[in-house]
């Protein structure tokens, strides 16, 4: 399975995820990007592109906002692959708090 995490800026959130969850579980691809073309750029990470979000089976997000994003650049197409995790972006990377908020919403064994 493909699984693409996406928060505003790659930076904290989705950067965290992605090393966690591919640490945990070789048996499925991991991406990370962020949706804020401004703060990726300023940060030099990774932009989520529309190709990424096909080549997801499944896509967490961090915030509402995030899929209004999405919504925005591509409709409605993607939605059903969408997963809200709502965790704030007040962490930083790879914290505590962060991770264990990570294993305790998305689910370890296929990440379905």
């Amino acid at each position: 399975m493909n699984i693409l995490f996406l928060c505003t800026a790659n930076i904290q959130r989705s950067k965290t995820a992605e090393e966690v969850f591919r640490a945990l579980d070789d048996s499925n691809e991991y991406l990370s990007a962020g949706l804020s073309a401004r703060y990726v750029y300023k940060a030099g990470t990774t932009l989520c592109t529309e190709e990424m979000l096909i080549w997801a089976d499944k896509i967490y997000v961090f915030e509402y906002e995030h899929i209004k994003r999405i919504q925005q650049h591509t409709g409605d197409i993607f939605i059903p692959k969408i997963e809200n995790l709502d965790i704030e972006d007040k962490f930083r990377y790879f914290q505590r708090e962060l991770v264990l908020m990570l294993l305790n919403k998305v689910p370890n064994k296929g990440l379905a």
